[in-house]
């Protein structure tokens, strides 16, 4: 992975579509994407927050500047299988994200206080200073199946969809599988929109032509809301 980008700074949009939005948008779309690197995958994140759920509460409010940590991989992965804690922050509609790579059983016991930091990096102190700042656990998995895309003519612009989206508030590492209950209706898509700038006149006018807007959506901060609030509140889960 010494590759792979560490650092992120975009803009992100999100569409959530119906399986006939989604077919009529890929029809006038698919001739100008190319595959990404990373064509196919399952997205697996473990989220964390701390045990009164302030971070998401705090996210739904859509304040001007936010900011989660999860565990993520592509595929499931074993224990010295690499994966990424990401510290992600988004101020005034820009995305800043932050990512350190290591085994899972490291980054797992670095997030629950039992290691240090891996390597001595401003990303890693970025991370530990959330760590002191929050008092956070795993809360909830979540996993996708992913298809990546870049445009042909402009390769800074990324695509993506997630489809059969799922989660579980149970063994929430990265190493216990990707099974979880359905997070969206049937059929739906969640697709985002990746890019350093304002989207091209093409994509605008396409999106413009077929109806499709962007829409505030979290995938935890939906888990949030369906699930786990209501336990919150009926005592199942537990505020220390």
């Amino acid at each position: 992975m010494q590759d792979t980008v560490l650092t992120f700074k975009r803009y992100e949009k999100k569409y959530l579509l119906s399986a006939q939005q989604y077919d009529a948008l890929w029809e006038k779309l698919k001739d100008r994407l190319l595959p990404d690197l990373y064509f196919r995958s399952t997205v697996c994140s473990v989220y964390y927050d701390d045990d009164a759920y302030s971070l998401i509460r705090h996210s739904l409010e859509k304040p001007v500047y936010k900011e989660k940590l999860r565990l993520r991989s592509y595929g499931v992965p074993g224990p010295e299988d690499e994966v990424f804690v990401e510290l992600k922050k988004k101020y005034k509609g820009i995305v800043y994200k932050r990512r350190a790579v290591m085994p899972a059983a490291r980054a797992e016991a670095w997030l629950a206080g039992g290691a240090g930091a891996p390597e001595d990096s401003q990303i890693s102190r970025e991370i530990d200073f959330f760590l002191r700042s929050h008092a956070v656990s795993p809360k909830a998995f979540i996993g996708c199946d992913r298809t990546a895309w870049v445009a042909a003519d402009e390769p800074e612009l990324r695509i993506t969809f997630d489809e059969d989206m799922r989660w579980r508030a149970r063994d929430l590492s990265l190493t216990a599988g990707d099974a979880g209950e359905p997070l969206l209706d049937t059929g739906q898509v969640l697709m985002e929109i990746k890019l350093p700038g304002a989207a091209p006149l093409w994509l605008a006018h396409l999106l413009s032509e077929l109806e499709l807007f962007p829409r505030s959506f979290s995938k935890y901060g939906t888990c949030y809301q369906k699930d786990i609030l209501e336990n919150y509140f009926n005592g199942v889960i537990s505020c220390v």
